[in-house]
């Protein structure tokens, strides 16, 4: 491929950065990143046709050398030709992927967030993923096959250790899930790895208090608008292993129903508000499918070679994320001054653009002006302060407010 400064730069970030992968992986990585900004999609098509054009290649040829990322070693229709060639193994690059995250952090917090999402009924993809200023940053997945059977918590517990890898002693982390993954098991994988959950529960499933005699439904702790709890106690009644733990529950004015929250935290050393983060995965599938790299419109139907894919999707999405951090720090200065105190909108400012869509202005800025590619900038959100006034609340009083079946 014709020499371009931005290319070669690049592919020699991600050869420092992921140094598990062999040369010729990562320059296909470069060329995916590359062409996926161009085309703003993933599309085998649509990249090789940009790259084409910027590279001066003919497109048949560019398109052959993209397929080779992601297809196998093995002799069959579709895979790779020749003898030395090797097949990309997506986790090796999870713990890599993950310290290449940590290296811009200021602290030793990390929220991270389970959960999966769907293509159809072609593919169930379970992610793990950083949150990170309105969305979620890929770090570990894996790409199961649509309607197959098959148990989920072997693929969640292998994920979970690939994250582990990456990470060395002294992290506080919080781990959130959606009532789609509640699950003692699951509770208890995240415990073991000297980490938090934060896992959001159905109302129905039952707990009891330390030092209460009944089980109560977890919905009539926050039976109404405006009411809280915390405390300490046991869930699931019928479970074989009820599970310890700290119930966080609130219903704040302008929600259908209350929030329900499962940790293992002190009543006094968590907040249930700090689960708002796991909204931010949500958007970084949005980001993967119609709001960035249109991976829902892939006519991929291999699991595995979906899989080495996403790598490219996770890279980019760092890279596009790490230089909208970094503008989205720079203050304007306006040309009419501050407005007054009384003048303002109560609350922090909201950003105009997710920071994966300045990031992507930022870079194609660079790229037509020549300047040079920016520098990049990854900075953890402030964490909220744990709950301190959370009113008490005695099996007495519960009867009494008669919420519960």
């Amino acid at each position: 491929m014709p020499r371009h400064p931005e290319l070669y730069h690049w592919q020699a970030t991600l050869a420092s950065r992921l140094p598990g992968l062999s040369k010729p992986l990562v320059a296909l990585l470069a060329l995916w990143s590359l062409g996926m900004i161009l085309a703003r999609c993933c599309g085998l098509s649509s990249v090789a046709l940009f790259l084409s054009r910027v590279l001066g290649r003919p497109y048949n040829t560019v398109r052959q050398r993209l397929r080779e990322f992601y297809q196998e070693k093995e002799a069959k229709a579709g895979a790779k030709a020749g003898r030395h060639r090797r097949d990309l193994v997506v986790t090796d690059a999870f713990a890599p992927l993950l310290r290449w995250v940590l290296s811009f952090w200021t602290c030793k917090r990390l929220v991270l967030a389970l959960d999966p999402t769907n293509l159809g009924e072609r593919f169930h993809v379970l992610c793990v993923s950083v949150v990170y200023r309105g969305l979620g940053i890929p770090v570990a997945w894996k790409v199961l096959p649509g309607n197959t059977p098959g148990a989920w918590n072997p693929h969640w517990q292998a994920l979970l250790d690939h994250v582990g890898a990456a990470l060395g002693p002294g992290w506080e982390v919080l781990v959130l899930t959606d009532r789609g993954l509640e699950s003692s098991w699951l509770f208890g994988q995240i415990v073991e790895r000297g980490w938090h959950p934060l896992m959001r529960v159905k109302a129905g499933g039952k707990f009891r208090p330390a030092g209460w005699r009944r089980f109560y439904p977890l919905g009539a702790f926050a039976g109404r608008v405006g009411a809280r709890y915390a405390g300490v106690g046991t869930a699931y009644k019928t479970s074989e292993r009820p599970l310890g733990c700290t119930l966080l529950a609130c219903w704040e004015a302008g929600h259908d129903e209350p929030l329900l929250v499962l940790t293992d935290l002190a009543p006094q050393a968590a907040n249930p508000c700090w689960y708002a983060w796991r909204a931010w995965i949500e958007q970084g599938f949005k980001v993967l499918k119609s709001g960035g790299w249109q991976w829902h419109k892939t006519r991929m139907t291999d699991a595995g070679r979906a899989e080495r894919l996403w790598l490219a999707l996770a890279v980019t999405t760092l890279w596009l994320v790490a230089v909208g951090g970094e503008s989205d720090e720079r203050v304007a200065v306006e040309t009419v001054g501050r407005l007054p105190r009384a003048a303002r909108r109560a609350g922090p400012p909201g950003r105009q653009h997710r920071v994966f869509v300045s990031g992507l202005a930022v870079l194609l800025a660079a790229w037509v002006n020549r300047t040079g590619l920016p520098r990049w900038r990854l900075d953890p959100e402030t964490w909220p302060e744990p709950w301190h006034d959370v009113p008490t609340l005695t099996e007495q009083q519960l009867c009494r407010r008669k919420v519960y079946p």
